[in-house]
């Protein structure tokens, strides 16, 4: 995991790739590099995980013409460099598999990799690529002026008089100068109608379940999970005590437990707050070296300006959640370098509560397939704004592509709770004998609800905007603010990136 940038067009002033390398050092603690290439330059900054000692970037070609700075990991690695040249890898790094991809078969090989990423490759010969994993885990932007393409990890890390023509990078396509914008993958399947085909059975909410789809969803989830184990340095779980984390932890924990170690877990909350509690219980059932850091509301509100500029977001769900996010990585980041988080088993396995209005299969499909799709704009801009504020990698099992195939290939009536049974009760039956009862069917609640953070920051937000003051402010931006809590985090937003136009994907103006 690390920060990038880029210039495509006639370089960069020496000056201002300066500032860009300084602004993502967050992202990458570890070390430095840049490279100018034909006119063209390269900036990274790292945070190492694999090949601790010889992955620094820019990674090069062995021939030299070939340069390449990338962020995120490419889970597959180890598959893909079975499929290129023996002898064409100078080092153990994973993204190095993406540079010689390119190298033997071209950009639209780019759909082989399994993972999160963004990266940038350049070439003496003018060659230049940027690319970005299609369910846009890792963030990419990017702003184009007279000829010019300049490029960044995330929005802050762009001079002033760049960010009025910065838009995000669009998941799963990759930009050539010739070429323009091309998708080479999406984020869920493109063959829709034959996801209906693949099983069979009633769609009625409460339907049972049949064993073989259970086996199958659930050793495709301990396959993803310890499939993201990879690396040099150990790995974290963070543990809200909610149905999702518990149990990527509960299958890291036994990865761990089967090489003679233990998983370290991590929780945030208020004193007494119901994750903290949960979490509390679940760390002791699995065994774990559990990790905890009580918060009071004070230190909500101090991290607040912060938190809203990190995520460049003024959304008043994402913020909450994002505040107790961001105390939770600060505090993880001590310890370790990479954790697992339960993101996305929502959007894949409908676990909102919104979802049970939906009547028709095809309905709650196209809503599912809707949200995944922005997942890139909200949830996944949150968790990684706030672990890599301090150099910690979050890997999303759920979100690996074949998991997202798998999901949305699942009948409803399979996926939505029945009469007295929570969301998500697939997943619950799925890992049936993995958890006492009381942890596998805890009713879900919003991170930000359960850790304490939610009702004091809406609290203290709200009473820092008059209703004068809302009437006269909420109509400033398009579309509207809807509440004085919304207000409130605006005002701190648009300090530190002034006025928004609809086309950037800022704030609830994801277009991209």
């Amino acid at each position: 995991m690390c920060g990038i940038a880029g210039e495509y067009g006639g370089g960069i002033e020496p000056d201002a790739a300066k500032r860009m390398l300084k602004r993502l050092m967050h992202r990458g603690p570890d070390g430095e590099g840049s490279i100018e290439v034909a006119g063209s330059w390269l900036g990274h900054r790292r945070l190492a995980i694999v090949d601790v000692e010889g992955g620094k970037q820019p990674l090069k070609t062995g021939s030299g013409d070939l340069f390449f700075v990338g962020n995120g990991e490419i889970y597959n690695h180890e598959e893909v460099r079975e499929t290129l040249s023996d002898d064409c890898f100078l080092t153990r790094s994973d993204n190095e598999v993406a540079l010689h991809l390119y190298e033997e078969k071209g950009p639209d090989s780019f759909s082989e990799m399994h993972g999160m990423y963004a990266f940038i490759i350049a070439g003496e010969d003018g060659r230049f690529v940027a690319a970005r994993d299609p369910v846009g885990i890792k963030p990419l932007y990017w702003a184009r002026r007279n000829g010019h393409v300049r490029f960044a990890s995330e929005l802050r890390i762009f001079d002033e008089d760049w960010q009025p023509e910065v838009e995000a990078f669009p998941p799963g396509h990759y930009w050539t100068p010739e070429e323009g914008l091309v998708r080479f993958a999406s984020a869920v399947p493109q063959d829709e109608e034959d996801l209906d085909e693949r099983f069979e059975g009633p769609s009625e909410p409460g339907a049972p379940i049949p064993e073989e789809i259970l086996r199958e969803v659930r050793e495709k989830l301990i396959a993803t999970v310890e499939g993201q184990m990879m690396g040099d340095v150990p790995v974290g779980v963070f543990l809200s005590g909610g149905l999702d984390s518990n149990l990527v932890a509960a299958i890291a924990a036994r990865w761990y437990e089967e090489r003679g170690e233990r998983l370290k877990t991590f929780a945030v909350g208020l004193e007494d707050s119901p994750d903290l509690k949960a979490a509390r219980a679940v760390a002791e059932y699995l065994g774990t070296e559990h990790h905890e850091s009580v918060y009071t509301a004070e230190d909500a509100l101090e991290v607040l300006p912060e938190v809203v500029r990190c995520i460049e977001n003024y959304d008043p769900s994402l913020v909450r959640s994002a505040v107790p996010n961001y105390i939770l990585a600060r505090f993880t980041a001590e310890h370790v370098k990479v954790v697992l988080t339960g993101e996305g088993a929502d959007e894949i396995f409908a676990g909102y509560d919104y979802l049970a209005e939906f009547e028709t299969e095809s309905d709650l499909h196209a809503e599912l397939v809707r949200i995944i799709e922005g997942l890139h704009n909200l949830n996944l801009q949150r968790g990684d704004r706030v672990t890599m504020a301090h150099g910690l990698e979050a890997r999303v099992p759920f979100l690996e592509r074949e998991m997202i195939e798998l999901g949305l290939a699942l009948p409803a009536g399979w996926k939505l709770a029945g009469e007295d049974q929570p969301e998500k009760r697939l997943l619950r039956q799925a890992f049936d004998g993995w958890l006492p009862d009381d942890f596998l069917w805890r009713k879900k609640a919003q991170f930000g609800d359960g850790s304490g953070a939610a009702s004091v920051l809406q609290e203290k937000m709200e009473e820092s905007v008059t209703e004068e003051e809302f009437e006269r402010e909420h109509q400033e931006v398009d579309p509207p603010l809807r509440t004085r809590e919304e207000v409130a985090y605006y005002r701190i937003f648009a300090e530190q990136f002034g006025e928004v136009r609809p086309r950037q994907t800022l704030g609830r103006f994801a277009t991209v």
